[in-house]
């Protein structure tokens, strides 16, 4: 069967993520939404996404198709009722409809037709942005379970102080010196190529994709995952940066997402409690306007290639774009669009030029090309970002 992950309606929910990667290459837990499915699946997937997606992320169409709305995450129950869909057959949580059948020669799908099965049982879906973090606990646990089954962990080096063994898995090549791990709050997943440099301090859940390092004496609190290739030290508790992103150096970084790409500068910190320990309102691509998250915690998204100079302070509930270059003195903006350049003193437009040549030295740096492919993705986002800078 060929299976399909498509956007699906809480794309612009998760937005600026999703500027640069489609829903199911968002990563929560320690696999990206895609990898799970793929996983539990035992087949590859394609993607239905913006236009200007679609070079790198290609559909691919068969005669039969199975269609999975990416928003949704996998689990045993779920993932046997989508392999047993049939003909005009959909699969539905309330009014969202998590998997359907189609045809190539369907040119329009009508569910009124369709026969529609109602998942009943629990399942994880990632609404909004501030839902990569609020449910990252139970992605970690989940998938640590999926990628640790009947599989050994790599022995513990003894120079580690650890508590709770058993919920502790270290993948081959993976360093550990001079640290302390705590599984007792969740289980600790360290990848192929990881290293725990020595006096740091780590309470699970935590996700170390590969080659993700903790520097000398980093203090990290569940549940957090660090996506391939990032670099983390200082303070970080209840945070997702997605790959290849770095907060090098002391700080605190809380409740948090940042995409691929970005680059904290030394003792960057953001607040995650308001001073009135108010419900935190965080800007709305949707809305044009600041919504409702329900949480009192709640800190920095920030969106694929952003950075931010030393000593900068995020307030609480703080958005950023994707390129946008952040300095000086002050709390910047709650929300800082796409390509600005600037700090509270203002923003000016940073140039489509310019970030070229910086994403271009950053990627080599871990050996990626900036091909052609990539910097049309991202002067498709500049263009459909130019209105926010207005604001």
């Amino acid at each position: 069967m060929n299976y399909i992950l498509f956007d699906g309606d809480v794309r612009n929910a998760l937005l600026p993520l999703t500027f640069t990667r489609p829903v199911a290459d968002i990563r929560i837990g320690i696999l990206t939404i895609r990898e799970k499915w793929e996983k539990y699946l035992g087949f590859t997937t394609s993607t239905i996404t913006e236009e200007y997606l679609e070079e790198k992320f290609p559909m691919v169409e068969t005669e039969q198709n199975v269609m999975i709305n990416a928003s949704f995450l996998p689990n045993l129950v779920l993932v046997e009722m989508v392999k047993n869909l049939k003909e005009n057959e959909a699969v539905f949580k309330g009014e969202d409809v998590i998997a359907f059948y189609t045809t190539e020669n369907q040119e329009e799908v009508d569910f009124e037709a369709y026969k529609q099965i109602e998942f009943e049982e629990e399942v994880i879906q990632v609404k909004n942005t501030w839902d990569i973090f609020s449910l990252n606990d139970k992605a970690i646990k989940a998938d640590f379970e999926l990628l640790t089954e009947g599989r050994k962990s790599d022995p513990i080096p003894d120079t580690v102080q650890c508590v709770g063994k058993e919920n502790i898995f270290i993948e081959e090549g993976a360093k550990l010196t001079f640290c302390t791990l705590n599984a007792s709050t969740g289980p600790i997943y360290i990848s192929k190529n990881a290293e725990i440099m020595e006096g740091c301090v780590v309470r699970g859940p935590l996700a170390m994709c590969e080659h993700s390092v903790l520097k000398l004496g980093a203090k990290i609190y569940g549940a957090t995952t660090l996506g391939p290739y990032c670099k983390v030290g200082g303070e970080v508790s209840n945070s997702v940066l997605l790959g290849y992103s770095n907060k090098g150096h002391d700080g605190f970084l809380g409740n948090s997402v940042l995409g691929e790409w970005c680059n904290l500068g030394a003792d960057t910190n953001n607040s995650n409690l308001k001073n009135n320990y108010a419900e935190v309102r965080l800007w709305s691509y949707q809305t044009r306007r600041f919504a409702k998250t329900g949480l009192q915690f709640c800190g920095l998204i920030m969106g694929d290639h952003s950075k931010c100079g030393i000593n900068t302070m995020f307030n609480t509930g703080t958005v950023v774009g994707v390129s946008a270059n952040i300095f000086g003195s002050g709390f910047p903006r709650n929300f800082v669009p796409s390509f600005s350049w600037g700090g509270a003193s203002g923003f000016t437009e940073y140039k489509l030029n310019k970030v070229n040549e910086v994403v271009d030295v950053v990627m080599k740096r871990r050996n990626i090309e900036y091909d052609e492919v990539e910097q049309r993705i991202l002067s498709a986002v500049f263009e459909e970002t130019k209105e926010y800078r207005n604001y």
